[in-house]
Formats: structure tokens, C-alpha cells, sequence
């Protein structure tokens, strides 16, 4: 009984309360995580070298390319098990745990190698100074150790989101991280082990992470319980998860590329500029995770009640994830911004030139953010209806193509980390455009595919 208080009707009754309801966990799921981060960029910042915090920081980007095209298929995940759950489908909801919990072990062993072998080369590539490089390969190398159990929480903690358990997967992420914490005092304080000592940390807390949502899955007394013995992949669950995982994977590695390339052309001015671009950036991520909290929230809910056959209450469900993820991004964008300066302190305490580096970031990315959590709505959205190519070819053309032009034309006529910072607000605009256009086609149509009039309300 109270594992089924844990879960929300989301097909049925008023909708606000009900998304606050249901983003809040994941939002603080989000932050807690960049707060561990974060505590991983201060302790290095502070007790190891600024090479080191721009050795972690650099890294991200090129990490995000590596493990989103997998990390995708999580979403495949959350789309199919809402589908049949909003559907009561419970032969269908157990094959496809079983199938995603299969498949996120081999994932995380194919990223393992891909990113264990080829870091350096990858690094290389992009450009990372000379005094930054041995350090962030080192980061990189010991990061990806954790990626099986990184990708078996993920694909966990997605099947209990798609059924409305929000609450669950966030504990499991305060225990893990509060290991996290410990083991970077332990590790880099205390035996100054640096870049290394903080990737131990982090991949020992995935697989904490890991273990506590396999261990709650196989305590469940419904279609989603997870039998060890049962692990098997379904070629139709496998074929669904990827038909709507994969093109949310590529859209993934569609922004990771433009963001390498964003990142080789901030290492292009230095180690100065990469420590004050990753302080900005780890302090930005605070508010993209409540706006990415609004994403799932759309692709979850619009998923629910796809399944339930209720598609009319579909556009209500997006204009209330844009109004409260616009008003909570904005409130917390202004707030960040007018106290960036002692934030940026926290990083780089007695650096006032990487902190003027960030300051410059953050006035132009963090009050323009609220952009990027209306892109972000609308691509839930577009993938709960079942979408999957669209969203993918949208932001292949608004992300990727807009910012590689942008780096190519704009930015090499005016070389200067003010215009590059500027891409962001530009291809956020430019995506959210298409979007709007793809969400009232494809909004049609599945209305036609059900049978049921387009409410005059909208």
C-alpha cells in the first residue's frame, strides 16, 4: 500500500499541483547531483590546483558526447514503460523492465571502453592545453569505470519516474551522494590524490546508486519488479525503447558536439578562461536541472496520458510545465546572477581573472536561460506523443548547425568570448521557432490517430 502512495494519477483531476508535485523530486534530484559536483569543483579548486579544476571542467562536454547516445535510450525507457503503465498494460510495463535493466548493463559496458581507451585521443583533439591534459585524461579514465553501474541507475530510476515515483530515486541520490562528499574529503584532502581522488568518488557513488534502486526494484510486488533470473531482452521492447531512445541519445550528442566545439574554442584562450567558464558553467547547471526537471515532467505526463487515450489534456500539459518552469528559471536566474560574484568565489577563492571570466558567461547565458527550459518542455512533449525523429532533427538544425555556424562566420569575425557566449540565446530562439511548428502538426495528428476533437480551448 504505501509503495502505491509513492506513485501519481497523472491521466485524470487538475494538473498544476500535480507537475509541482511531481517536478520537485526530480528538480532536487537534479541539484543535488551538481551539488556534489560542485563540491567536487570546490575541494579541487581549492585544495588541489587550478589546473585541476580546469582538467574536471573541461571534461564535461566531451563526457556528455560520449554517454548521451546511451543515455538516450533511458528516455526510450521512460516513454514506453508510461505508455503501457498509462495503459494498464502490466505484461508489457514487466518485459520492458526487464529488457532496459539488460540493456543498461551492456551500454555501460560498451561506453566504458569507448571513453577508457580513446579519452586521450579525444582530448587531444579538442584542443586541451598541455599543462591541463595528463590530469583531465587521468579524470577521464577513472570516470568511466563507473558507467555500468552510471547507466543501470539511470535506466532504474527511469522506470520508477514513468509510473510517477519521483521520491525514490531522489533518496537513492542523497545516499550516494553524501558517499560522494565523504570519499572527495578522504581522497583529496586527506590523501591529495587531486583529479584522481575526485573520480573515485564519483564513480564509487554510482555504484551505490546502482545497487539501491536494483535492490528496491526486486522488492516490488508489481509489473515492475525486477527478477534477476528473468533478465532478457525482448527484440519488440528492445526495437521500442530504441525507436524512441536513440533519436534522444543523437539529439543528446547533437549538443554535445556543438558544445566540444564550444569548449576547444574557450580552450583556445587559456587555462584562465577554462577555470572561470567552468565555475560559470557548474553554477549555470543548478537552474538547467530544474529546467530539464520541467522536460521529464512533459515527456512523462504527455506519455501517461497517450496511454490513458486522453489526448486532449496534451497542450494543457505543456503551457503549465512552460509557465512554471519560466517562472521558477527566471526567479532563480536573477537571484544567481546578482550574487555571482561571491559564487564564483567559491571556486576560485584569490583569482579575481577567472571570476571575471565567468561573470562574463553568466550574463549572457544565465539571463537568458528560461529559453532553453521552453526548448526543453517542448521536446518532452514532442517525445511523450511518441515522437522520435523530430525532436532529434529540430535540434540537429537549431543546436548543432545554428552554433557550428555561428563558431564558423560570427565568432571568427568577432573573436571574443562575448560573441561565442552568444550562440546559446540564438540557437535556443531558433529551436523553440521549429518546435512550435512540429508541436501543432504532430499535436494534429495524433488527435486524428484517437478520434477526438481538438477542444476549442486548446
Amino acid at each position: 500500500m504505501n509503495q502505491q502512495k509513492k506513485e501519481m494519477d497523472m491521466v485524470s483531476g487538475p494538473l498544476a499541483g500535480k507537475i509541482l508535485m511531481y517536478t520537485l523530486p526530480l528538480a532536487l534530484s537534479g541539484i543535488l547531483q551538481l551539488c556534489f559536483n560542485a563540491a567536487d569543483m570546490i575541494v579541487v579548486g581549492r585544495y588541489a590546483s587550478g589546473e585541476a579544476l580546469a582538467a574536471v571542467g573541461s571534461t564535461g562536454a566531451l563526457i556528455n558526447l560520449i554517454i548521451n547516445v546511451f543515455m538516450g535510450l533511458s528516455v526510450g525507457v521512460s516513454v514506453c514503460v508510461a505508455h503501457a503503465w498509462g495503459a494498464k498494460n502490466h505484461e508489457s510495463v514487466r518485459r520492458l523492465v526487464h529488457t532496459s535493466m539488460l540493456t543498461s548493463v551492456i551500454a555501460g559496458g560498451i561506453v566504458l571502453l569507448i571513453g577508457f581507451f580513446g579519452c586521450r585521443m579525444f582530448l587531444s583533439w579538442m584542443g586541451t592545453p598541455d599543462n591541463v591534459i595528463d590530469l583531465s585524461t587521468t579524470y577521464m579514465k577513472i570516470y568511466f569505470l563507473g558507467m555500468p553501474a552510471c547507466m543501470v541507475y539511470n535506466f532504474g530510476a527511469s522506470i520508477l519516474r514513468s509510473i510517477g515515483d519521483t521520491k525514490r530515486p531522489l533518496l537513492f541520490l542523497v545516499i550516494a551522494g553524501v558517499v560522494n562528499v565523504l570519499l572527495n574529503l578522504l581522497t583529496v584532502i586527506g590523501f591529495r590524490l587531486g583529479v584522481a581522488g575526485v573520480a573515485i568518488a564519483t564513480a564509487a557513488s554510482q555504484v551505490v546508486s546502482a545497487a539501491l534502486v536494483v535492490i528496491f526494484l526486486m522488492k516490488r510486488q508489481d509489473a515492475c519488479r525486477l527478477v534477476l533470473s528473468q533478465l532478457h531482452i525482448y527484440p519488440d521492447k528492445l526495437l521500442a525503447i530504441v525507436r524512441v531512445g536513440l533519436p534522444a541519445g543523437l539529439q543528446g550528442a547533437v549538443f554535445s558536439i556543438s558544445n566540444v566545439l564550444i569548449q576547444s574554442s574557450i580552450n583556445s584562450f587559456g587555462s584562465v578562461a577554462m577555470e572561470g567558464n567552468t565555475a560559470a558553467s557548474n553554477l549555470e547547471g543548478f537552474i538547467y536541472n530544474v529546467m530539464n526537471a520541467f522536460y521529464h515532467t512533459s515527456l512523462t505526463f504527455t506519455g501517461q496520458n497517450l496511454g490513458a487515450r486522453k489526448p486532449h489534456r496534451i497542450p494543457r500539459i505543456l503551457l503549465t510545465c512552460i509557465a512554471l518552469s519560466v517562472t521558477i528559471s527566471i526567479t532563480l536566474s536573477g537571484l544567481m546572477y546578482v550574487f555571482r560574484e561571491p559564487l564564483l568565489a567559491l571556486y576560485r577563492p584569490g583569482a579575481p581573472e577567472a571570476q571575471a571570466y565567468g561573470g562574463l558567461r553568466m550574463s549572457i547565458i544565465v539571463l537568458t536561460y528560461f529559453l532553453c527550459g521552453i526548448m526543453e518542455v517542448f521536446t518532452g512533449s514532442l517525445r511523450g506523443m511518441g515522437a522520435s525523429l523530430t525532436p532529434m532533427l529540430i535540434s540537429l538544425v537549431g543546436a548543432c548547425v545554428t552554433r557550428v555556424i555561428w563558431i564558423y562566420t560570427v565568432f571568427a569575425a568577432m573573436p571574443t568570448l562575448k560573441v561565442l557566449y552568444l550562440c546559446y540565446p540564438v540557437s535556443w530562439l531558433f529551436t523553440i521557432f521549429m518546435q512550435v511548428a512540429a508541436f501543432l502538426i504532430i499535436r494534429r495528428n495524433v488527435q486524428k490517430r484517437f478520434g477526438t476533437p481538438i477542444p476549442e480551448n486548446g
